[in-house]
Protein backbone atom coordinates (compact mmCIF):
# COMPACT_ATOMS: atom_id res chain seq x y z
CA UNK A 1 0.00 0.00 0.00
CA UNK A 2 1.91 3.09 -1.18
CA UNK A 3 -0.51 5.66 -1.03
CA UNK A 4 -3.08 5.02 1.42
CA UNK A 5 -6.43 7.56 1.68
CA UNK A 6 -8.78 8.79 3.86
CA UNK A 7 -11.06 6.03 2.96
CA UNK A 8 -8.38 3.48 4.00
CA UNK A 9 -7.92 5.42 7.54
CA UNK A 10 -11.58 4.71 7.84
CA UNK A 11 -11.42 0.98 7.20
CA UNK A 12 -8.31 0.78 9.85
CA UNK A 13 -10.62 2.96 12.47
CA UNK A 14 -13.45 0.53 11.40
CA UNK A 15 -11.38 -2.90 11.77
CA UNK A 16 -10.54 -1.37 15.37
CA UNK A 17 -13.91 -0.61 16.84
CA UNK A 18 -14.92 -3.85 15.72
CA UNK A 19 -11.83 -5.70 17.55
CA UNK A 20 -12.44 -3.91 20.41
CA UNK A 21 -16.06 -4.76 20.85
CA UNK A 22 -15.35 -8.24 20.35
CA UNK A 23 -12.08 -8.80 22.50
CA UNK A 24 -14.56 -10.24 25.41
CA UNK A 25 -15.98 -12.90 23.31
CA UNK A 26 -14.48 -16.58 22.49
CA UNK A 27 -15.45 -20.30 21.41
CA UNK A 28 -17.46 -21.56 24.71
CA UNK A 29 -17.46 -25.52 24.78
CA UNK A 30 -19.78 -26.60 27.30
CA UNK A 31 -19.68 -30.58 27.87
CA UNK A 32 -22.39 -30.32 30.27
CA UNK A 33 -24.80 -29.87 26.98
CA UNK A 34 -26.17 -33.19 26.45
CA UNK A 35 -28.18 -32.63 22.91
CA UNK A 36 -24.89 -30.65 21.79
CA UNK A 37 -22.64 -33.54 22.27
CA UNK A 38 -22.77 -34.49 18.35
CA UNK A 39 -21.82 -32.29 14.98
CA UNK A 40 -24.69 -30.35 14.10
CA UNK A 41 -23.91 -28.42 10.82
CA UNK A 42 -26.07 -24.79 9.34
CA UNK A 43 -25.91 -24.35 5.92
CA UNK A 44 -27.19 -21.28 4.05
CA UNK A 45 -26.81 -19.56 0.91
CA UNK A 46 -27.65 -16.04 -0.46
CA UNK A 47 -28.65 -15.58 -4.28
CA UNK A 48 -26.61 -13.96 -6.62
CA UNK A 49 -25.19 -12.12 -3.95
CA UNK A 50 -21.63 -11.25 -6.45
CA UNK A 51 -22.64 -8.28 -8.09
CA UNK A 52 -19.88 -8.46 -10.45
CA UNK A 53 -20.19 -12.37 -11.89
CA UNK A 54 -23.96 -12.99 -10.46
CA UNK A 55 -22.65 -16.73 -8.29
CA UNK A 56 -23.64 -16.68 -4.72
CA UNK A 57 -22.05 -17.45 -1.35
CA UNK A 58 -22.44 -20.92 0.04
CA UNK A 59 -22.07 -20.21 4.36
CA UNK A 60 -21.89 -23.48 6.56
CA UNK A 61 -20.71 -23.71 10.25
CA UNK A 62 -20.83 -27.01 12.33
CA UNK A 63 -20.60 -27.23 15.81
CA UNK A 64 -19.41 -29.64 18.38
CA UNK A 65 -20.59 -29.18 22.35
CA UNK A 66 -22.84 -26.31 21.67
CA UNK A 67 -19.39 -24.59 20.11
CA UNK A 68 -18.16 -23.71 16.84
CA UNK A 69 -15.97 -26.57 15.43
CA UNK A 70 -15.87 -25.38 11.35
CA UNK A 71 -17.13 -22.66 9.41
CA UNK A 72 -16.52 -21.52 5.69
CA UNK A 73 -17.63 -18.84 3.47
CA UNK A 74 -17.24 -19.00 -0.31
CA UNK A 75 -18.42 -18.33 -3.44
CA UNK A 76 -19.97 -21.24 -5.83
CA UNK A 77 -18.25 -22.35 -8.48
CA UNK A 78 -21.04 -21.89 -10.96
CA UNK A 79 -24.14 -19.46 -10.97
CA UNK A 80 -27.11 -20.96 -9.39
CA UNK A 81 -30.04 -20.23 -11.93
CA UNK A 82 -32.91 -20.18 -8.60
CA UNK A 83 -32.94 -19.70 -5.00
CA UNK A 84 -33.53 -23.76 -4.87
CA UNK A 85 -30.56 -24.33 -6.34
CA UNK A 86 -28.33 -22.18 -4.41
CA UNK A 87 -29.40 -23.61 -1.42
CA UNK A 88 -28.58 -27.61 -2.66
CA UNK A 89 -25.12 -26.38 -3.73
CA UNK A 90 -24.66 -24.81 -0.42
CA UNK A 91 -26.27 -28.00 1.54
CA UNK A 92 -24.02 -30.00 -1.19
CA UNK A 93 -20.40 -28.33 0.02
CA UNK A 94 -22.48 -28.90 3.81
CA UNK A 95 -22.35 -32.52 3.36
CA UNK A 96 -18.81 -33.16 1.99
CA UNK A 97 -17.52 -31.38 5.52
CA UNK A 98 -19.97 -32.99 7.73
CA UNK A 99 -18.84 -36.34 6.39
CA UNK A 100 -15.12 -35.35 6.67
CA UNK A 101 -15.96 -33.93 10.73
CA UNK A 102 -17.51 -37.10 10.90
CA UNK A 103 -14.47 -38.83 9.78
CA UNK A 104 -12.26 -36.81 12.28
CA UNK A 105 -14.29 -37.37 15.30
CA UNK A 106 -14.31 -41.37 14.27
CA UNK A 107 -10.57 -41.27 14.22
CA UNK A 108 -10.38 -39.42 17.79
CA UNK A 109 -12.37 -42.06 18.96
CA UNK A 110 -15.57 -40.13 19.88
CA UNK A 111 -18.66 -41.49 19.82
CA UNK A 112 -20.71 -39.90 17.25
CA UNK A 113 -24.49 -40.67 16.09
CA UNK A 114 -25.99 -39.29 13.06
CA UNK A 115 -24.82 -36.02 12.34
CA UNK A 116 -27.47 -33.30 11.01
CA UNK A 117 -27.43 -30.41 8.81
CA UNK A 118 -29.96 -27.96 8.86
CA UNK A 119 -30.97 -25.94 6.02
CA UNK A 120 -33.88 -22.74 5.84
CA UNK A 121 -35.00 -23.91 2.17
CA UNK A 122 -37.72 -26.88 2.22
CA UNK A 123 -37.17 -27.10 -1.68
CA UNK A 124 -33.50 -28.06 -1.58
CA UNK A 125 -34.30 -29.79 1.06
CA UNK A 126 -36.97 -32.07 -0.87
CA UNK A 127 -34.79 -32.11 -3.99
CA UNK A 128 -32.64 -34.29 -1.38
CA UNK A 129 -34.92 -36.85 -0.89
CA UNK A 130 -37.08 -36.94 -4.50
CA UNK A 131 -35.07 -38.34 -6.83
CA UNK A 132 -37.40 -38.23 -9.57
CA UNK A 133 -36.87 -35.84 -12.74
CA UNK A 134 -38.02 -32.43 -12.59
CA UNK A 135 -38.30 -30.22 -15.48
CA UNK A 136 -37.20 -27.07 -13.32
CA UNK A 137 -34.32 -29.11 -11.43
CA UNK A 138 -32.83 -31.01 -14.71
CA UNK A 139 -29.95 -28.53 -15.47
CA UNK A 140 -28.00 -28.90 -12.30
CA UNK A 141 -25.45 -30.21 -12.39
CA UNK A 142 -24.83 -33.97 -11.45
CA UNK A 143 -21.81 -33.53 -9.22
CA UNK A 144 -24.93 -31.80 -6.43
CA UNK A 145 -26.74 -34.94 -6.86
CA UNK A 146 -23.68 -36.86 -4.57
CA UNK A 147 -25.87 -34.77 -1.83
CA UNK A 148 -28.74 -37.13 -2.75
CA UNK A 149 -26.87 -39.85 -2.45
CA UNK A 150 -25.43 -39.88 0.82
CA UNK A 151 -28.89 -38.60 2.09
CA UNK A 152 -30.65 -42.13 1.04
CA UNK A 153 -27.42 -43.94 2.30
CA UNK A 154 -28.48 -42.14 5.52
CA UNK A 155 -25.19 -41.20 6.20
CA UNK A 156 -26.27 -37.94 7.93
CA UNK A 157 -29.83 -35.74 7.82
CA UNK A 158 -30.76 -32.77 6.39
CA UNK A 159 -33.53 -31.17 8.43
CA UNK A 160 -35.24 -27.89 8.03
CA UNK A 161 -34.44 -24.98 10.06
CA UNK A 162 -36.41 -21.68 10.59
CA UNK A 163 -34.32 -18.51 8.83
CA UNK A 164 -34.33 -16.77 11.90
CA UNK A 165 -33.13 -19.77 14.20
CA UNK A 166 -30.18 -20.23 11.70
CA UNK A 167 -26.95 -19.38 13.09
CA UNK A 168 -25.29 -19.41 8.97
CA UNK A 169 -27.54 -16.59 8.08
CA UNK A 170 -25.22 -14.25 9.79
CA UNK A 171 -22.99 -14.71 7.28
CA UNK A 172 -25.15 -14.08 4.40
CA UNK A 173 -26.49 -10.60 4.75
CA UNK A 174 -26.21 -8.17 7.34
CA UNK A 175 -28.24 -9.07 9.91
CA UNK A 176 -30.07 -6.68 12.89
CA UNK A 177 -28.50 -6.71 16.37
CA UNK A 178 -30.54 -8.69 18.43
CA UNK A 179 -30.28 -11.47 16.05
CA UNK A 180 -26.31 -11.26 15.15
CA UNK A 181 -26.15 -12.20 18.87
CA UNK A 182 -28.68 -14.73 18.51
CA UNK A 183 -26.82 -16.50 16.27
CA UNK A 184 -23.06 -16.05 17.93
CA UNK A 185 -24.91 -17.62 20.74
CA UNK A 186 -26.44 -20.78 18.50
CA UNK A 187 -22.70 -21.36 17.96
CA UNK A 188 -21.13 -21.08 21.46
CA UNK A 189 -19.45 -17.44 20.90
CA UNK A 190 -19.86 -15.71 24.51
CA UNK A 191 -18.50 -13.54 26.81
CA UNK A 192 -15.79 -14.57 28.72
Amino acid sequence: MANPGRAHWQAVKWILRYLRGISNLGLIFDRETDYNSRVVGYVDSDYTGDLDKRRSLTVYVFTLCGSAISWKATLQFTVALSTTEAKYMAATEAVKEAIWLKGLISDLRLQQDATSVFCDSQSAIHLTKNQMYHERTKHIDVRNHFLREVVTEGVLEIQNIATTKNPADMMTKPVPPYKFKLCLDLIGVRGM
